[in-house]
């Protein structure tokens, strides 16, 4: 007897490029999703952070303004250096001040706020506050607030995270606070560089209306300032507080 071959079920062809295209589909998902990933992350310092949409980069841009700002762990000396350098150009700037510094230097925190110039939230202790419970965080940044409000009769709404280091504790906390949370546009990153000629073109390159520029009051930032200054205004920038700007 001849044997009868089975039939092959003409599905199966079908049924396997069917599988080729969820396979192609599933692998460009996953491009797409690495693409993606990889957009939303920053460098600082070598390390890889997380970009969130509720911490602040960069103000508004509708005009043509930009805003210094200053974290405060150190320099008093030079704190009053920087305000009478603000005063001679009629520039505003935004101080975010730590805690434990304010307690030790409350005349100079008076001096910036009857200078009329900003004041925002740097931590109490300058701790990582990515690595802080929500309640952690919301320790950290009411202690201080509320230290620099007492003082200066001056309400807070900004934080500026030390380090620029957050995680989802920290902007729950702010949530919780009624706080904004700023990082920056542009890092001079005096803290560690001497050179003023490299620290006003950190500040000063590729200029643009929304700028936030962080620095610190350290000896070669008192150098580097007018010059920064001077290159914004030239350029027809008005320099307003963080608060102004965003």
């Amino acid at each position: 007897m001849k044997k009868v071959l089975p039939r092959r079920n003409a599905s199966k062809p079908i049924g396997k490029k069917r599988a080729e295209i969820l396979s192609s589909l599933a692998i460009l998902l996953t491009i797409l999703t690495l693409t993606f990933v990889t957009g939303m992350t920053y460098r600082y310092n070598g390390k890889t952070e997380r970009v969130s949409s509720f911490a602040i980069y960069k103000g508004e841009t509708e005009k043509k303004e930009a805003a210094l700002m200053f974290n405060v762990y150190e320099g008093a000396e030079n704190v009053e250096k920087i305000l009478e350098i603000l005063r001679n150009y009629s520039a505003k700037a935004t101080f975010f001040i730590g805690g434990i510094w304010a307690e030790k230097n409350s005349q100079t925190l008076l001096s910036i706020t009857r200078a009329g110039q900003e004041l925002g939230c740097h931590g109490y202790l300058h701790k990582d506050h990515a690595k802080l419970s929500i309640e952690g965080n919301k320790e950290e940044i009411a202690i201080c607030s509320r230290y620099v409000e007492k003082v200066t009769g001056q309400p807070i709404t900004l934080f500026a995270p030390p380090s620029g280091s957050f995680g989802e504790n920290t902007e729950a906390a702010c949530k919780a606070l009624g706080m904004k949370m700023i990082l920056w546009t542009k890092d001079t990153i005096d803290w560690r560089d001497s050179d003023v000629d490299l620290l006003v073109k950190r500040a000063t390159k590729n200029m643009a209306s929304g700028d936030l520029i962080l620095m610190h009051p350290k000896d070669q930032t008192v150098l580097a300032l007018p010059r920064i200054i001077e290159a914004y205004q030239k350029e027809g920038y008005e320099l307003v507080t963080v608060g102004d700007l965003v």
